[in-house]
């Protein structure tokens, strides 16, 4: 059964974080207020607060401000509640999702655009209290229920009762409390949910001083959510329950793109030589300090290298680029995404054909494409490329590591590893004033072109990123131009 309440008017970009809070109030009016006024502690404020035991007088929930609530249909004392922000209630558009108890409550929340960047445009929250029965599963909600499974996100939360060694892996369960908390554990991992629960950190602290602190406050998020969860955390303090706020913050997934680099293919050596000839290097100092000598040779490599850079246009691949891509593929790739989407729509035994031909069309496709790479980059291979196809043929070398054998101890092993992949260095000599030696033979263009001569332009460039191809051709166009340095 489903209840609407708003219509949707914005995207999602409006919440640049989504905060869930989860708390079990034990039925008291005291805690309900204390926990929506320390709200103010966190950076953003809440958009959906799913309580367990909420405080009601005569099946009516207490209200505040900002909020607005709602619990499971009657009769019966509500178990459970979720409470929407009123921003949240302007900006997208959300329903109530009744179940057959009234320990469980969902909300969909729905954005035609996309919520948090992904094609995902529903998310639906569902808030569980499971109590205590003496019939199997000894629980009131069976695992089957609570963990459904939707191909959209879906986020499952609430107060569980349950012990199991993967949210207190420092409590002793007892066999009985082992095999009823496994049964909801294995019914989450089938679907999948992934336990969003930091292991260890406990949310319940009893009131008496004889029980120990225990995890039944619990998060779940199925495949399609865990990527867009942030973080789990209880940073709000006590509210005067025995129970601690829990706070779930969604955001987009971080894709972290490598910076832009040079593509020194293309670079515009014609260009580049124009500005070399009308460029001169800045005098070394008369009386050089280190310092000074540092500063004047960092000064005329700037200068050098950015004279480069600027004349190389910039690359930034895509990080799931392949060389042996081609438009060919690009367009398989879209055609089998759009039978996809409407085989989904649609799911008729002509689109599902029309799917499995234009996907087993698209996987030939590529592999051919990496035979045939394959095959290319074998027939115009030269010996620098012979170890390059070998190591893509038979993978890298293990790792070799230093002899642990005399180490008898976690502290000597730490040690021996230390020594091995971080040796201590000499210290440095004294900062002295350098003296201009007078009797130096000075650097000729010969020496810098032997040098060079001797460089692999496949080598690994230094700090400066630029290849020695492109100090060579700087110093053909101009070798004056090095013997300052």
């Amino acid at each position: 059964m489903e209840n609407f309440f708003t219509r949707y008017t914005d995207s999602s970009a409006v919440f640049p974080s989504f905060l869930i809070v989860q708390h079990n109030c034990l039925g008291r009016w005291d805690v309900f207020l204390s926990l929506f006024h320390s709200f103010t502690m966190l950076p953003d404020p809440p958009l959906l607060v799913a309580i367990q035991d909420p405080p009601s007088r005569r099946s009516v929930l207490p209200t505040f401000p900002g909020f607005m609530s709602f619990p499971p249909p009657p009769p019966g004392r509500p178990r459970v509640a979720i409470y929407v922000s009123r921003t949240l209630n302007q900006h997208l558009s959300c329903s109530t999702v009744f179940h057959d108890s009234s320990e469980m409550l969902s909300v969909d929340v729905f954005s035609p655009e996309g919520l948090f960047g992904s094609p995902h445009r529903s998310l639906r929250v569902t808030s569980v209290y499971l109590l205590r029965t003496n019939r199997p599963p000894y629980r009131s909600i069976l695992p089957e229920r609570a963990f459904s499974f939707l191909s959209y996100p879906h986020l499952v939360l609430g107060d569980f009762n349950l012990h199991h060694p993967l949210a207190d892996p420092c409590r002793s369960l007892s066999e009985r409390e082992f095999v009823i908390s496994t049964r909801y554990f294995d019914a989450a991992f089938d679907v999948p949910y992934h336990v969003l629960n930091t292991p260890g950190v406990y949310t319940r602290f009893p009131f008496d001083t004889i029980s120990r602190p225990s995890v039944l406050d619990l998060a779940f998020a199925n495949t399609a959510l865990f990527p867009l969860v942030s973080s789990w955390d209880t940073p709000l303090p006590s509210t005067g329950s025995d129970h601690l706020p829990c706070v779930i913050t969604l955001k987009p997934p971080a894709i972290m793109l490598r910076p832009p680099t040079p593509h020194w293919a293309l670079l515009d050596l014609r260009a580049v030589g124009k500005a070399l000839e009308s460029s001169t290097t800045l005098p070394c100092p008369p009386q050089p300090t280190p310092k000074s000598l540092s500063r004047w040779f960092d000064i005329s490599s700037t200068r050098l290298t950015s004279l480069q850079t600027s004349h190389a246009p910039s690359k930034r691949p895509c990080p799931r680029s392949k060389p042996w891509w081609s438009p060919r593929l690009s367009s398989l790739r879209r055609e089998y995404h759009k039978f996809a989407r409407i085989s989904r729509l649609d799911p008729s035994p002509l689109n599902w054909s029309n799917v499995k031909s234009s996907r087993r069309t698209y996987a030939k496709a590529i592999a051919s494409a990496k035979k045939t790479h394959w095959s290319d980059f074998l027939s115009s291979g030269t010996p620098r490329s012979l170890w390059t196809a070998k190591r893509f043929a038979f993978g890298r070398p293990p790792q070799r590591f230093s002899d642990l054998r005399g180490a008898s101890d976690p502290a000597e092993i730490a040690e021996t590893l230390l020594d091995q992949f971080f040796p201590s260095k000499p210290p440095p000599p004294p900062l002295l004033c350098l003296t201009r030696y007078e009797d130096y033979t000075p650097i000729t263009s010969e020496e810098v072109s032997r040098a060079l001569s001797k460089s692999s332009n496949t080598s690994a460039p230094g700090p400066d990123h630029i290849p020695y191809s492109v100090w060579k051709s700087v110093h053909r166009i101009n070798p004056p131009f090095f013997l300052p340095f």
